[in-house]
C-alpha cells in the first residue's frame, strides 16, 4: 500500500464509522486516543450530535482545544448555534490573549476559576466585567494582582468596587482564594459582602466552605470585619496565612473561630505573626472547634509553654488527625543555629503525656537542612519528612 493510499483510508474508516452512530458510542473505550481528534472533527461535519457528546465525554487527553473549530467555515456559518462550554478555565496569560476567548465562551457554565496573573488593579476592573457574569462559579483563586503607584486612592478603589460588584449573582460560591499584595487592603470587607447568602435564607443550606486569604496586606478592620460576615456562617476551611497586618489584635480571629467552631474543619494560620500573648486569647476558641481535623500553626514565633499549651488543646479535640506546629523558640541559638537535640526532648515530653498520640500526626517545623537546603518536618519521633 501507498504511503498516499493510507491517509485516504483512514479518512473513510472515520466517515464510515461516524455515519454508524451505534458502532461509534459503543466502541469508544476500544479506540486509541489518536482516533478521537479526527473522528471528533468528522461528527461535528455531520452535525453527529449523539457522536460529538460521546466524544465529549470519552475524551481521553487533558484538554479539549476547540479553537481551530471556530476558524472554519461550516462553524462561521453556524456562529450563533454553536456553544462554547468551558467548566474548568485557568488564566496565566495576559488579558488581551484571553479577552476574546471570554467573548466567545458561554460564561455561565464557568464553576471553577483560577486567575493566577502579574495583573495590575486595573485590569482587575475589565475582567470584573465578565467575571460578573459566571453565575455558576463554585471556586474562585485571584492572585498576583497588584496596585500600580500612580494610582489613586480613589481611583484604586473604584476598581475594586467593581470587583466586589462582581460577586452579586454568585450564589453558588463554595471557595473563595484571595491571594495578593495589595490590593485587598481596606477593602476586605468590600468583596466579601457582596458574596451571596443562600437565596432560600435557609441557614443550613450551603454557604462559602472555604476562605483563604495569602500573601496580603491588611488592616485591622479587614480581619475585624471576617466575624460579622454572614456568608462565612458555615466556615469549613479556613486558610490565613502570611498576612501583613499593620496592627494586630487577637480578638477578632477568636470571634471568627467562635462563630464557626461547630463547622471548622481546616484552619491554616501559617506565618501569622502570633505570639504567645496573642495566642492564649485564641486558644479558648480554638478548643471548641470539635470538627477541627487539620491544623497548621508553623512559622509564628512560640515558646515552649505556649506551645505545649497548643498542642495538648488541639490534639485532643476527637476529630482531630493531623497538626503542624513551629519548632519552639528555644530550639534555636541567637545566631538561627537550630538545636535538634533541645526539640527531641520537648517532643518526648509530649509524647508521654499525649493521649492516643499514635493516632495523632504531630509535626514540627519546617526546619532547613544545612546540608542540601531542603525544609524538613519532624515527628513526634523526630523522624523528618519533606515539607
Amino acid at each position: 500500500m501507498s504511503h498516499q493510499g493510507a491517509p485516504r483510508l483512514k479518512g473513510l474508516a472515520v466517515q464510515s464509522l461516524v455515519r454508524n452512530e451505534t458502532l461509534a458510542i459503543s466502541a469508544l473505550e476500544e479506540q486509541h486516543g489518536l482516533v478521537f481528534p479526527p473522528l471528533f472533527i468528522e461528527a461535528f461535519t455531520e452535525r453527529r450530535s449523539r457522536v460529538l457528546t460521546g466524544r465529549v465525554q470519552a475524551w481521553p487527553f487533558t484538554c479539549l482545544p476547540l479553537g481551530f473549530l471556530k476558524k472554519t467555515l461550516w462553524a462561521k456559518h453556524r456562529k450563533e448555534s454553536i456553544h462554547l462550554c468551558c467548566r474548568t478555565l485557568d488564566i496565566e496569560v495576559s488579558f488581551q490573549n484571553i479577552r476574546k476567548f471570554l467573548q466567545s465562551v458561554d460564561l455561565d457554565c464557568i464553576q471553577e476559576l483560577e486567575v493566577s496573573c502579574h495583573w495590575k488593579l486595573p485590569t482587575l476592573g475589565q475582567f470584573s466585567f465578565y467575571l460578573a457574569r459566571m453565575s455558576h462559579l463554585e471556586r474562585l483563586l485571584v492572585s498576583y494582582f497588584r496596585t500600580p503607584a500612580y494610582l489613586s486612592p480613589m481611583m484604586g478603589n473604584n476598581y475594586v468596587l467593581q470587583f466586589a460588584n462582581a460577586f452579586v449573582n454568585m450564589d453558588r460560591l463554595q471557595k473563595l482564594d484571595l491571594h495578593s499584595d495589595s490590593f485587598l487592603e481596606g477593602h476586605l470587607d468590600q468583596v466579601l459582602d457582596q458574596v451571596p447568602q443562600d437565596p432560600t435564607g435557609d441557614p443550613l443550606m450551603k454557604l462559602t466552605q472555604t476562605l483563604s486569604i495569602s500573601c496580603c496586606r491588611l488592616v485591622e478592620s479587614d480581619v475585624s470585619h471576617l466575624p460579622w460576615c454572614l456568608t462565612l456562617t458555615q466556615l469549613k476551611h479556613l486558610v490565613l496565612t502570611k498576612v501583613k497586618l499593620t496592627d494586630f489584635s487577637p480578638e477578632p480571629l477568636q470571634f471568627l473561630l467562635e462563630r464557626v467552631a461547630a463547622t471548622l474543619q481546616t484552619l491554616d494560620l501559617d506565618d501569622y505573626g502570633i505570639s504567645d500573648a496573642q495566642l492564649r486569647v485564641i486558644l479558648p476558641s480554638l478548643s471548641h472547634c470539635s470538627q477541627l481535623t487539620t491544623f497548621s500553626f508553623c512559622r509564628n514565633q512560640i515558646f515552649m509553654p505556649a506551645l505545649e499549651d497548643l498542642i495538648h488543646h488541639t490534639a485532643g479535640l476527637s476529630k482531630f488527625n493531623r497538626g503542624q506546629y513551629p519548632v519552639p523558640l528555644e530550639s534555636y541559638h541567637a545566631s538561627g543555629t537550630f538545636y535538634r537535640e533541645i526539640l527531641a526532648q520537648f517532643a518526648a515530653k509530649l509524647r508521654r503525656t499525649l493521649r492516643d498520640s499514635q493516632t495523632k500526626k504531630i509535626f514540627f517545623g519546617p526546619v532547613p537542612c544545612t546540608e542540601c537546603g531542603n525544609r524538613f518536618l519532624y515527628d513526634l519521633d523526630m523522624v523528618r519528612q519533606c515539607c
